[in-house]
């Protein structure tokens, strides 16, 4: 598989204004037509788009053109890079303003079935607070008359994967520190 440059029809546009190469070598490099290539060099396509620069943003080098109009038979090679996109890290995520109010019942939920997850592992699932947490636990939450323990998986706050993969390495710490695995409570019990 080829790797088109970035703004293809925008780059094409710069390398016939600004290079010497032949409406094949533009063409092959942007994974376009000859003849639309040709089109805009005519002014009919592209007609208000400015020319994008593959030079100056690492696309191909300025001896990489130079080699290809020398040699009419020759193609452009785009520059392999690494990958420019930044991925988020793992972390506390955003959670819409409608499920915000949903978040307590989904610690309270977690807390009461889950107890052997961290304090830093619900942090990471369900994108909230230790401070939170410590309140929804000692019942110091301001709204904690109104919390109800709920899925947080139901309530669209984590997935079933993340809370699955929580759980089993809770329970995998628990028992390399030689400590029993909490059962979970029933959903009618009370602490």
């Amino acid at each position: 598989m080829t790797t088109l440059p970035l703004m293809p029809k925008a780059t094409a546009v710069w390398l016939i204004e600004k290079t010497a190469l032949t409406f094949t070598q533009v063409a092959e490099f942007c994974g376009m037509h000859p003849l639309e290539v040709q089109a805009i060099a005519d002014g009919e396509v592209a007609q208000g788009i400015v020319g994008y620069d593959p030079v100056a943003n690492h696309q191909v080098t300025k001896e990489e053109i130079a080699r290809c109009e020398a040699d009419t038979n020759a193609r452009l090679k785009i520059l392999t890079t690494g990958n420019q996109v930044k991925r988020r890290s793992k972390g506390a995520r955003y959670t819409p303003v409608a499920k915000r109010n949903d978040r307590p019942d989904g610690i309270a939920f977690i807390l009461r079935n889950f107890p052997q997850l961290q304090d830093v592992q619900i942090v990471k699932l369900l994108g909230t607070t230790k401070d939170t947490i410590a309140k929804v636990r000692d019942r110091q939450h301001w709204n904690s008359q109104n919390i109800k323990p709920r899925d947080p998986v139901t309530l669209g706050l984590c997935s079933q994967t993340d809370l699955n993969a929580a759980v089993t390495a809770s329970n995998e710490r628990l028992e390399r520190e030689g400590r029993t695995v909490p059962p979970p409570m029933l959903i009618g019990d009370e602490e």
